[in-house]
């Protein structure tokens, strides 16, 4: 019985894998990882979409539409820490870059962190200059949610001191 040998080949990355099959066309322009992962967002696909944006950053290198990107995904995957630490390090890149001042908000606010979530809603709100409505209603709901006491009403008593004797007190229970 013949064993069946597979050639290695070195790719650009350093990695061995297999050879490609005699008369295969070498790809040489692939598709960009930053639509990919955009359109696996819209699909609802994050953990895919977060994978292209991470096949973008080794491709591009790291940009403030990579880690915004890659915050973005963080976000919908519900990992609230990694999607700040991303969005934080995009808006080092570039302060002024709206989507990762919006998303950033919305990671505070998730964490109800209202009155920092607020801050953020407010400059992406004012790079935009007021044209997406999306971020007028979370600057909206942080306002509203950040002006909110944090105190709850107090509680009426369900108890009464009551005298009883010289210098005696009770606490009885009121119906």
């Amino acid at each position: 019985m013949a064993a069946c040998t597979v050639s290695q080949q070195q790719t650009s990355w350093g990695m061995d894998g297999p050879a490609a099959p005699a008369g295969t066309a070498r790809v040489t322009d692939a598709v960009d990882g930053l639509e990919v992962g955009h359109r696996l967002m819209g699909a609802g696909e994050y953990e895919l979409a977060l994978r292209a944006y991470y096949r973008a950053a080794a491709e591009q290198g790291i940009s403030v539409d990579v880690l915004s990107a890659v915050g973005s995904a963080n976000l919908r995957l519900g990992r609230l820490g990694q999607s700040e630490q991303m969005l934080r390090r995009a808006l080092e890149e570039d302060e002024t870059f709206v989507p990762a001042l919006n998303n950033l908000g919305v990671v505070l606010a998730e964490q109800n962190r209202w009155a920092e979530a607020q801050h953020y809603f407010r400059n992406a709100f004012a790079f935009d200059s007021g044209r997406s409505d999306a971020i007028r209603e979370n600057l909206r709901l942080a306002i509203a949610n950040s002006e909110r006491t944090s105190y709850a009403e107090p509680e009426a008593s369900a108890f009464a001191l009551v005298r009883r004797g010289t210098g005696q007190y009770r606490l009885l229970a009121t119906p």
